[in-house]
This record gives structure tokens, C-alpha cells and sequence, in this order.
């Protein structure tokens, strides 16, 4: 990889004129967060039930005591696998699976600023208990084969997050983002933007680069 090259001089120089565009990227962001978060909600007046390791669970139940719940859509549903899928009879999405890694050590913090964190996948409690032992994660990871759930927050084939709010004993669908939406729970991804060679991704946003954490050959 080639680079131009320059004294300290007129790196700081340099430096100095990206900082003004970081900051003004700073401001928006800051801004448009804050429109996220005065978007309107909508109340949640269907029932979903899950299935955990301890039995069955309502969305509400889902909140653990807390006020908020993100919860992600990691693709995953055994029934449905074959090799055009990118998730196994065994292992969810290989993608699904890159950003859970993401999450699992922050749940701690989330948890202490009013918020709970889970996943919810089509495939079975078992399967699911199966790969979460297999890769060591200790955040929530919930079945919603016997509901609607997936479907209605339209992730059954993709993947996605969803937030909910409770407030007055009801439950409110604040937000939801899909595809590249996503990208600002990833915080490899932000450490890869850091560095020379960024994503090293193609324009499409090849991921043939990407393995679940126990698979990578070497």
C-alpha cells in the first residue's frame, strides 16, 4: 500500500484540517441522534412470547425490571439453513454472529444506564443454548419460533435491531434499523475506519473476509 508522505510539520497541518470535518461530523451526529431519540413511538398491543433456558418470557418480561430493551435480530433458524443461507443448522449468520461478539462485554454497562440488551432468533432454545456455549457469550439470546415477532418487525431474513421502551405499564416500538443502520453497534467496525486500510472491504461490502470467531483458519 502506497502513501503519501510528509514531515511532522505538515502532518499536523494536515491533521489539523481533518479535525475541523470530524468535528462538524461530531455536531451532526449529536444532532441526529437526538432526532432518533424524539422520533414518535407506537404502542405495542400484540402479546409475544419467547422461550429462554428458564421457560417462556413476554416481551415485557424481556425488560428484566429495566425501562429500555434493545433487542437484535441475529439470523438463525435451523429449518430454513442450506448452503445459500448464511446461517447453518448449527451457527447462526456469520455476520449475525461478528456483531454479537460486538455486544456481549458492554451488556454490564447498558444494564446500569436503564437498559437491557438481548437477541432473539426463529431457531430453538436448544440450538441456540448449543452455540452460546460454543463461543462463551452471557448476554440474553431468546427463541421467538412460536411467535410473530420476527416477522412483524420485518427480520426474518435480515438482520436488524429493535428498540422498546416501557412507560405507564405499556410497552412502545421506538426504532429499528436494518443493513448499514446497524453499523454504529459495531465497534470493530469502528476501530477497522481508524486504520490505513479501513474496512478493506469491497464497494458492495464483500465480507468473504469474515468468519464466526471459532472459525477463522488460522
Amino acid at each position: 500500500m502506497q502513501h503519501k508522505v510528509v514531515s511532522h510539520e505538515q502532518w499536523v497541518e494536515a491533521r489539523k484540517r481533518h479535525l475541523v470535518e470530524e468535528k462538524m461530523f461530531t455536531k451532526l451526529r449529536d444532532k441526529l441522534s437526538q432526532a432518533r431519540r424524539d422520533l414518535p413511538w407506537e404502542l405495542v398491543d400484540k402479546e409475544y412470547v419467547f422461550e429462554g433456558p428458564q421457560g417462556k418470557r413476554t416481551l415485557d418480561q424481556l425488560f428484566d425490571g429495566r425501562g429500555q430493551l434493545v433487542i437484535y435480530h441475529a439470523m438463525f433458524n435451523p429449518e430454513t439453513a442450506s448452503e445459500q443461507t448464511t446461517w447453518t443448522k448449527d451457527s447462526p449468520c456469520f455476520a449475525c454472529s461478528f456483531w454479537m461478539d460486538n455486544f456481549d462485554r458492554v451488556v454490564v454497562h447498558l444494564n446500569h444506564r436503564d437498559i437491557t440488551m438481548a437477541a432473539v432468533s426463529r431457531a430453538s432454545v436448544d440450538k441456540i443454548e448449543a452455540y452460546r456455549r460454543r463461543v462463551g457469550w452471557e448476554f440474553p439470546w431468546y427463541s421467538s419460533k412460536a411467535s410473530d415477532f420476527n416477522f412483524d418487525y420485518h427480520v426474518s431474513f435480515k438482520p436488524g435491531v429493535s428498540v422498546f421502551v416501557r412507560e405507564g405499564g405499556k410497552i412502545y416500538h421506538t426504532y429499528s434499523a436494518y443493513a448499514r443502520g446497524l453499523d454504529m453497534v459495531n465497534v470493530a467496525y469502528h476501530y477497522m475506519d481508524l486504520v490505513p486500510k479501513g474496512r478493506d472491504e469491497n464497494e458492495m461490502g464483500g465480507m468473504a473476509w469474515l468468519h464466526r470467531r471459532d472459525e477463522y483458519p488460522d
